[in-house]
């Protein structure tokens, strides 16, 4: 496994040479060495979990938030939940070299649209040392090679993860470098790494706006955003308000500092004065921060009223990724996606409601990658969704959108078979 013991140009050199080899290997070695990643994070969980001891212990200094912490920590059974991960995606079909297309030509030639890996991924991701074996499994799966950044937060985390994975490779007979650490550096490195366009194939990002706008100023290597998530859920005036409750506390509460998590309620007027003191009586047991507009509020009495603080323009538009919510009541079905389209961030949304004709309204006109009727924005996950993990959740409409999985680490080329034919 590479480190930052070399340059990060020598990294991306041996990966690309890696990735050669891993485009001409087969699928049962490559889900060989996925097997052998999943039994090594079960017998060496003791040293994972010192490791993140470590990390967990340096973020307490450092004055982490909860959140961060919740993102940082690792346990018995998410690691074991990592190796059942790990399992899946050597489970699922091989993408590589599936045929998308093609045929017998007019002139003769046999035409074949093929699916190939990408070649060389980086990824760069905070805090959460999980995605080091989901993107290093779903790499290796799809026949790339992989470059992996982690947060200076988890360095303790991922230098074991990443070795348990680089390890598995060269045991199933793939290159070493298949799967390669930069850990270190700073915004220099980070920079240096987007730009490794003759070696580096995409670089997906896995963090905050800070991260994003990091790399849009410098990458020459294309990107793909898995960016923020300012997700809302939209209780309709043809709600079921027992099913409105159960999906916000769940979307706001079950693990809030992940980008799936909603981080605004808006709910419709006809249902609000119904609503609203139930779901913010719920929110708040459950030590939510309620940041309401001036509608909400007046529906609300007593201790929970004098919790509230009142919503400013900015709350609208941030991803709070803690136990902190926007709440606001809107007029109609329309004003709701009027609102999501300009404070949402295209991740994941939710309409709570009864009613067909509104739903197919909202599925059609709120733009973003994932769009919920009557479920939480908490399933926006490549694993909920039947791909054993992913890599990030594209907020882009090209190449890729929603999760990364497998198929969004390939591309395709087209493979033409001819009997010594020319064109005239």
């Amino acid at each position: 496994m590479a480190t930052t013991a070399q340059s990060v140009g020598d990294i991306c050199r041996a990966a690309r040479s890696a990735a050669r080899t891993l485009a001409a290997s087969d699928s049962a070695t490559r889900d060989r060495a996925l097997e052998t990643i999943a039994t090594g994070l079960e017998t060496q969980m003791d040293e994972i979990l010192e490791a993140n001891a470590l990390d967990l212990e340096a973020g307490r200094e450092a004055g982490l938030s909860d959140a961060l912490l919740d993102r940082l920590l690792l346990t018995p059974e998410r690691v074991r939940g990592m190796a059942a991960g790990t399992r899946q995606v050597a489970a699922l079909p091989d993408p590589v070299g599936e045929l998308l297309g093609g045929g017998r030509l007019e002139n003769g030639l046999e035409l074949k649209k093929v699916r190939v890996p990408l070649g060389v991924i980086a990824i760069v991701y905070e805090a959460r040392p999980n995605v080091t074996i989901d993107a290093a499994a779903l790499c290796l799966k799809s026949g790339n090679a992989c470059v992996l950044r982690g947060s200076s937060s988890a360095t303790h985390s991922n230098a074991v993860l990443a070795q348990i994975a680089a390890d598995a490779a060269a045991s199933a007979g793939l290159p070493r470098d298949a799967v390669a650490l930069v850990a270190g550096g700073g915004r220099a490195e980070l920079a240096e790494l987007a730009t490794q366009d003759r070696t580096v194939d995409l670089i997906i990002p896995r963090g905050g706006e800070g991260l994003k706008a990091a790399l849009t100023g410098v990458a020459t290597v294309p990107v793909i955003y898995a960016a923020s998530g300012n997700c809302h859920v939209y209780v309709d005036a043809a709600a079921d308000l027992d099913k409105a409750l159960a999906v916000t506390l769940n979307a706001k509460v079950q693990r809030p500092g992940v980008c799936n998590a909603a981080e605004t309620l808006l709910v419709h007027r006809e249902v609000a004065a119904d609503f609203i003191p139930a779901v913010l009586a719920a929110l708040d047991a459950q030590g939510v921060e309620l940041r309401v507009d001036g509608r909400t509020r007046s529906l609300v009495s007593g201790d929970v009223a004098s919790r509230l603080v009142a919503a400013t323009d900015e709350d609208w538009d941030t991803e709070f990724l803690a136990l902190t919510l926007a709440v606001g009541i809107v007029d109609s079905l329309d004003e709701a996606i009027e609102h999501i389209g300009a404070h949402g961030s295209g991740h994941s949304e939710a309409i709570i409601t009864e009613d067909l004709t509104a739903a197919l309204t909202f599925e059609r006109a709120v733009d973003a990658a994932c769009v919920y009727v009557n479920a939480s924005t908490r399933f926006t996950d490549g694993g909920e969704f039947g791909m054993g993990a992913e890599i990030g959740n594209s907020t882009q409409k090209l190449h890729a959108r929603g999760p990364i999985g497998l198929r969004e680490l390939c591309t395709f080329k087209y493979v033409v078979t001819g009997d010594g034919h020319v064109r005239g």
